[in-house]
């Protein structure tokens, strides 16, 4: 497995600072947000290179504010631009995965318009993602939405796509499920990992190995998968010496990944 960290959880006075200390700390990567520029992600690139970092996936930036499964078509429209504006920044980068949350539950969306409208929205994504090879990978989240790792299994495989995948959120599943049980489910449809700790009776986010996290069983379950990717975190800094805590996040990480 390779090491990333989301790069806005790397503190710094400069992107070049926020660069060379994930380098420093020993990650391989870092997964960047999307940006509105083809000269912002060529920059991004151009870091990445200097520093021997790899940029293995970008987080989209538009499902929140403007959800797939929204019932404004302007509002879905919105969101496709900001996919597509990902897809772009990916390409320029070098990723080769773009995350995705997919719908939003709530008030005024029930469950079965959350899942056809992203469905319907997404199938259109897919053929842009196919084009560019890189892969849309659907995480999950607290988003009421997608809430077995049977449904979500049955979701993926019903684009049909091999460029729609899942990205699996370790930390995320506590609050309602195990998460080996959901890797092994998933399987092969996984192309990318997050991680933060979670403590389930606090309903709490905290640093890996101050959690309810099973880690070694975690780890079990992407051994049984043949899971060799990047295992990526996505935790901010301390308040006291926040360049501390990604120094510490990487060596967290090297005892995770170790399994012992």
């Amino acid at each position: 497995m390779k090491k990333g960290i989301c790069l806005g959880c790397v503190p710094g006075a400069s992107l070049e600072d926020r660069f060379k200390l994930a380098k420093d700390a020993g990650f391989d990567g870092v997964e960047i947000n999307t940006v509105d520029t083809d000269e912002e992600s060529k920059n991004l690139k151009s870091l990445a290179d200097k520093y021997g970092l790899e940029i293995p996936s970008v987080m989209n930036s538009a499902h929140w504010e403007f959800p797939l499964s929204s019932p404004d078509p302007e509002v879905r429209k919105k969101s496709v631009e900001g996919m597509m504006k990902s897809l772009k920044s990916a390409k320029i980068v070098g990723a080769d995965t773009v995350l995705l949350v997919p719908a939003v539950v709530n008030d005024n969306v029930t469950y079965e318009q959350a899942y056809e409208r992203s469905q319907i929205e997404i199938k259109e994504l897919a053929k842009v993602a196919e084009e560019m090879k890189i892969y849309i990978a659907i995480e999950n989240v607290w988003n009421k939405f997608l809430l077995s790792p049977i449904e979500f299994a049955r979701y993926v495989d019903e684009f049909k796509s091999e460029y729609v995948a899942a990205y699996f959120d370790v930390g995320n599943i506590m609050l309602y499920g195990y998460p080996h049980h959901w890797i092994r489910t998933l399987g092969s449809r996984i192309k990318k990992i997050h991680v933060k700790g979670f403590r389930v009776g606090a309903k709490l986010f905290t640093y890996l190995l101050d959690s309810d996290i099973n880690w070694k069983e975690v780890m079990k379950a992407f051994e049984d998968i043949s899971y060799n990717n990047y295992i990526t975190a996505e935790m901010g800094p301390f308040s006291s010496y926040p360049d501390q805590a990604v120094y510490d996040i990487s060596a967290h990480l090297d005892r995770i990944i170790s399994g012992k």
